[in-house]
């Protein structure tokens, strides 16, 4: 699942995993499970760490945890913030992954998530990897 996002920097929308801020105290998986129903509607019956990542170390000391809700069905509806545009988007995993690979996916970190889980998709899907 992904959602289509305004995003300003490029004044354009962005085709993304679901995703955003950790709030202070909360844990990374508590915050993708809580991101992915505030921007899709959907929950999950579980999630698991894929990986940590430093998105720009050059400048910045942040850290972006890549996650994987297992099993995501609709829950209710999205609770976007007043500024969010926001399109939901499924699609099937190859399709996706190929998307990334053309160059309609150009949101660095979607992309590494997507690396990261290909793996394991590809693992369950009997395609190798």
């Amino acid at each position: 699942m992904l959602v289509r996002q305004f995003r300003f920097g490029i004044d354009a929308f962005s085709l993304e995993i679901p995703g955003g801020v950790i709030d202070p105290g909360e844990e990374p998986l508590v915050a993708a499970v809580r991101e992915l129903g505030e921007e899709t509607g959907y929950a999950g019956s579980s999630a698991r760490l894929l990986a940590s990542v430093h998105p720009n170390p050059a400048i910045q000391n942040n850290r972006c945890h890549l996650v994987l809700v297992e099993n995501a069905i609709p829950s209710g509806p999205p609770a976007w913030d007043h500024d969010e545009e926001i399109e939901v988007v499924t699609a099937p995993v190859d399709e996706v992954l190929d998307w990334a690979r053309q160059g309609k996916i150009t949101h660095s970190l979607v992309v590494c998530g997507l690396m990261h889980f290909e793996p394991l998709w590809r693992a369950r899907s009997g395609g190798g990897v």
